[in-house]
């Protein structure tokens, strides 16, 4: 955690809103995905963790019932006023449609929100960068509801109502995971999580020598305009073919076995291969978490290595820059894995290596990109964080 972001935010909460008495401040992390890509959604496992990367949040209370936004990074936009008997369902076209969500979701809940807030967020999660600074906003605001009204709302209800604003508020059609790692982080763990269930259990990612390094392509990805919602259609359509052949209830009910038992009742070949992913990622997710405990981290590695040939082959979701990350992390000694994480179409890649590969992979992972693709890649030695908490 950076507590520079929260000076920041008080700085120019004084400078919009007059001064700071009776604000308080607040952190959400971020997250990367290990493994278990496009599976939430699809009623299987993820293996997130939070990061201590994150969003920052100033806030203090209104006497009416408005609430005014300002982001530090998105200075541009200036202040935006929003009001608590207007909400907009699908229909706001700015960043604050994530927050105002969550405050729909929580009045849709029964749980009234007496006054309006000024809010001022500053983060230091790369936008577009695929490391959910969306999901962190959502439950930072979920947060602070809780914490300044006292909802008596759990960490995992927290996580269920930032999914719900950003589907039916938003319009992404996301699964659970990116706001359940974002609520219920811990330190030096992921999480893994059945999301048919929400069943979850921490598991510890002990990486001696070694570390987390995250390559963002700097190209942006814009899920909602992309084509992550036809994915998912394509994977419902799956389903409702293989549960008329099998009996499945998802398609995280399969074992690989049973997928290619019954694989052919699903006529378009496109819509095949997308259930192929959707099976052989949670078992790939299961199996990299069991090597993971049993201290088996090269597995592990190579398990993430295989997730990218599936998001790239079958599920095509990946894209050339994604691709050129990984395809040369893959080349450089000490790389145990490499993969694109996230919802694809740009966004970072996630990478175990060793301590003493980092400068190398830095190096010539960083030259082989700019030759190709004309620009620079940035790298982040990232470490596992909390959740969501008073700063």
């Amino acid at each position: 955690m950076d507590l520079s972001y929260k000076e920041e935010a008080l700085s120019a909460f004084l400078e919009k809103f007059g001064d700071t008495e009776g604000v308080r401040c607040y952190f959400a992390p971020g997250r990367v995905n290990l493994i278990g890509e496009h599976t939430d959604y699809n009623g299987g496992h993820v293996f997130p963790c939070a990061l201590t990367i994150g969003t920052y949040a100033a806030v203090r209370k209104r006497a009416d019932r408005n609430v005014r936004f300002y982001s530090v990074n998105l200075s541009k936009s200036g202040v935006i006023e929003r009001s608590l008997d207007a909400f907009q369902p699908l229909k706001e076209d700015s960043w604050t449609a994530y927050p105002m969500g969550v405050m729909w979701a929580f009045e849709k809940r029964g749980f009234q929100i007496p006054v309006g807030l000024d809010i001022v967020v500053n983060g230091n999660i790369p936008n577009g960068s695929g490391l959910s600074s969306s999901a962190s906003l959502e439950v930072l605001t979920g947060y602070v509801l809780k914490e300044e009204f006292g909802f008596p709302v759990s960490l995992v209800e927290l996580a269920k109502i930032g999914q719900d604003a950003e589907n039916n508020y938003c319009g992404m059609n996301c699964g659970i995971m990116d706001q359940f790692a974002s609520a219920m982080g811990k330190k030096d763990n992921a999480i893994f999580l059945d999301c048919a269930t929400l069943d979850y259990e921490y598991a510890p990612v002990v990486l001696d020598g070694m570390k987390l390094v995250v390559t963002n392509t700097n190209k942006k990805h814009k899920l909602v305009g992309s084509a992550y919602n036809d994915r998912r259609r394509e994977c419902e359509e799956a389903r409702e073919i293989l549960a008329d052949a099998c009996g499945i209830k998802t398609l995280g009910d399969l074992s690989n076995e049973e997928f290619e038992k019954y694989k052919d009742a699903i006529k378009d070949p496109v819509v095949r291969k997308r259930a192929k992913h959707a099976v052989y990622e949670n078992n790939r997710a299961i199996r990299a978490v069991a090597e993971l405990k049993a201290g088996h981290i090269e597995e592990f590695g190579r398990l993430m290595n295989a997730s990218h040939v599936s998001l790239r082959d079958d599920f095509e979701v990946s894209c050339e820059e994604l691709d050129i990350l990984a395809e040369e992390a893959w080349k450089v000694p000490g790389v145990l894995g490499s993969r694109m994480t996230g919802g694809g179409f740009g966004g970072c890649t996630v990478s175990i290596v060793k301590d003493e590969a980092i400068p190398d992979f830095k190096q010539k992972v960083g030259d082989a990109y700019k030759k190709r693709v004309g620009y620079d890649c940035t790298f982040y030695v990232v470490s596992i964080g909390d959740g969501p908490e008073e700063v």
